[in-house]
């Protein structure tokens, strides 16, 4: 019982120090929220009026013009902009887990694990408590990336999810956080040095959106390319995401399209499925229940990884070790110094 006790305590002070030394360095939490910031920019201003484009043209073709202020424009601006932001929060929980993990890195190249490796510490606890860190702050820095998107939703009068819809949203947030956390956490246990890791910060960054779907949408994209993103773990819960956000906007242009125009329910169909709202597997249509099992699995996939890797994760490289132990020569050095001036001083004193 008391081995229990004092397992819990240190795994609580370790997730504990991580976290302090994490939000410790203001700018690096800054800039871990900084890339799903600069999409959503880059969405506004550029890209915002290209996706609206698209819709715009598929109802010309069943002769229905968007006019301002019509309650049909305000439903299909909805629908655009909740496609999008549903695809940054979704890669959000990609990019944050894997820019939290500079803790981890930083703890190797530093020889912090050398500390760690040297006490009388089980690894399985100290590989537990980085899991615990970043799941927790990825998911608390991705709850403000969706009251962002919400504020916007809001500040343009598209807020249309209902309260279901916001449950269901911060739901598939936990259950996606933990994929992205076990994906990322497996891809840092092979790095060691923090330039690597900004690297394929960089790279999967930039690549995670498209991959997924986020930022385009499959129809968009060759069919064999699309079978093979169905490979790429987020792609699931990126439609996840995109289930909870368009639900209500999608009745909403249908209940108008079909009351007001006469357009048939296959007709929107062929519509909503430009946005990519479902995902073509080898040509079969995969829709959420789906999607919820292929994340599962791959989070039993990164799980069993995590077994055979997640020694790395606290590894100690012997360039760190040569670090600290001429970090520890300076300091014994100046000590000795001291105690040298200290008695120089002293001696000085008594012939005086």
């Amino acid at each position: 019982m008391k081995t229990k006790i004092r397992n819990f305590d240190i795994f609580f002070n370790l997730t504990k120090r991580h976290f302090l030394v994490f939000f410790k360095d203001k700018m690096r939490v800054f800039y871990t929220l900084m890339v799903p910031l600069i999409v959503l920019a880059v969405y506004v201003l550029f890209l915002r009026a290209l996706e609206y484009s698209g819709i715009e043209s598929a109802l010309k073709d069943f002769g229905i013009t968007l006019v301002k202020n019509d309650p049909l424009y305000d439903s299909v601006m909805a629908l655009v902009d909740s496609w999008m932001l549903s695809g940054i929060i979704a890669v959000s929980t990609i990019t944050i887990a894997i820019q939290t993990n500079n803790t981890i890195v930083h703890d190797k190249e530093d020889g912090v694990n050398r500390d760690f490796v040297s006490s009388p510490i089980n690894n399985n606890l100290v590989v537990a408590s980085y899991f615990l860190f970043n799941y927790i702050v990825t998911v608390l820095l991705s709850v403000i990336v969706i009251l962002i998107t919400f504020l916007y939703l809001l500040v343009n009068g598209e807020f249309m999810l209902n309260f279901i819809d916001i449950l269901t949203i911060f739901g598939i947030l936990l259950y996606s956080s933990l994929l992205a956390t076990l994906f990322t956490l497996f891809i840092c246990s092979f790095i060691k040095k923090e330039s690597t890791l900004s690297s394929i910060i960089a790279v999967l960054s930039a690549a995670a959106g498209f991959l997924t779907g986020a930022y385009m949408p499959f129809s968009m994209m060759p069919e064999w390319v699309q079978n093979v993103c169905c490979f790429v773990p987020g792609t699931s819960f990126t439609a996840l995401f995109r289930y909870a956000f368009l639900s209500t906007p999608i009745n909403n242009v249908s209940n108008v399209l079909i009351s007001q125009y006469g357009v048939t329910a296959e007709q929107i169909s062929g519509i909503v499925n430009s946005f990519g709202y479902n995902i073509s597997f080898f040509g079969t249509s995969v829709g959420p229940g789906w999607n919820a099992i292929i994340t599962l699995i791959f989070i039993g996939i990164f799980v069993v990884l995590a077994f055979v890797t997640g020694s790395k994760l606290t590894s100690v490289i012997s360039g760190s070790v040569i670090k600290i132990s001429k970090k520890t020569r300076m300091k014994n050095h100046e000590l000795h110094e001291e105690k040298i001036e200290k008695r120089k001083s002293r001696k000085e004193d008594k012939d005086n």
